[in-house]
């Protein structure tokens, strides 16, 4: 059983355009809405796999309410804690190539009460869980040390905890020792200082994290593959290539494949590329099923491919 946390989340509706024309009026070809915030993604995937989950979400007004209504279609047991703010709405436009053109909502600012309260319910609904999944931006009103307060608390109580985030939230954490960290490239790079233009320059910041107190480090390089950098090693894994349809939430998918895979090993990383390959070639933040993955076409090995340039270096 996984929990997740998402201290930030929205509905997430998505628009499907013929064209992407600035001052015009545009109708959509298609649009749809989904639970969204990349905790929530996680859960949703690791439902879609058949295994329990619970999602631990801040929920304020009316859009609190369907996104609550939504994580129950989606077989997802929601731990909902009461905010005085409204839950966030983000769009996505999608146009006939791909490209995506996101607008994301700031989110409610959080009390110090109802910060406390998101923490009691994580504890509260973690006794037995395989994996905490700590997942996205924190909300106004939590400083970036917060996650490494629940990091702490977690630890303590004997549970292993996935952090993904960023930027000052994930330096804060690194000292309390995550049990694995998910970055992708641009956070990588963000998190060293300096700009990674190879698969080698990857593998080597990924190991400035470990030695900054994260235990093991599960790294997406989009299209180039995804690193995983513990104790045991290093392991490179990517699938062949596929069409992409939308990347939304793929990161997620491949924690929540890691996660359901044990957390540790080759064996997890060829789930993770698995599902973050799956998941890109549904539409929008839509979470592979098993009939969805090919893990015939995965490749996990421990012959890295350091001098590889990284198809979209990060400056």
């Amino acid at each position: 059983m996984i929990v997740t946390l998402t201290p930030n989340p929205s509905l997430d509706r998505a628009y499907e355009l013929p064209s992407l024309d600035r001052g015009a009026v545009l109708r959509a070809t298609r649009d749809r809405v989904d639970p969204g915030g990349k905790g929530v993604n996680v859960s949703r995937a690791v439902a879609a796999a058949g295994h329990r989950t619970v999602a631990v979400v801040p929920l304020g007004g009316p859009e609190g309410a369907l996104l609550a209504r939504l994580l129950g279609e989606h077989g997802i047991e929601a731990a909902g804690v009461p905010v005085a703010g409204s839950t966030r709405v983000n769009i996505t436009l999608v146009e006939p190539d791909s490209t995506l053109t996101k607008v994301n909502a700031a989110g409610p600012q959080l009390s110090g009460a109802e910060a406390e309260a998101l923490l009691e319910a994580v504890r509260s609904r973690a006794a037995g869980a395989d994996w905490i999944a700590c997942c996205g931006s924190l909300p106004r009103g939590l400083g970036p040390e917060w996650y490494a307060q629940l990091v702490a608390r977690a630890h303590r109580a004997g549970l292993r905890v996935a952090l993904d985030t960023s930027g000052g939230a994930l330096g804060a954490t690194l000292a309390e020792e995550p049990d694995v960290v998910k970055p992708n490239a641009e956070e990588l790079a963000e998190a060293v200082g300096r700009p990674l233009a190879t698969v080698g320059e990857a593998v080597k910041a990924a190991g400035e994290l470990r030695e900054r107190g994260a235990r093991a480090v599960l790294a997406s390089l989009g299209a180039d593959g995804q690193l995983l950098v513990d104790a045991t090693g290093t392991w490179f894994g990517h699938a062949e290539p596929v069409v992409v349809r939308s990347n939304v939430g793929a990161g997620d998918a491949s924690l929540a494949g890691f996660l359901a895979a044990g957390g540790s090993g080759p064996a997890a990383l060829a789930a993770a590329v698995a599902h973050g390959t799956a998941a890109v070639q549904l539409p929008g933040s839509v979470m592979p099923t098993p009939a969805d993955l090919a893990p015939d076409a995965v490749t996990v090995t421990d012959a890295v491919p350091t001098d590889r340039p990284l198809s979209e270096p990060v400056r």
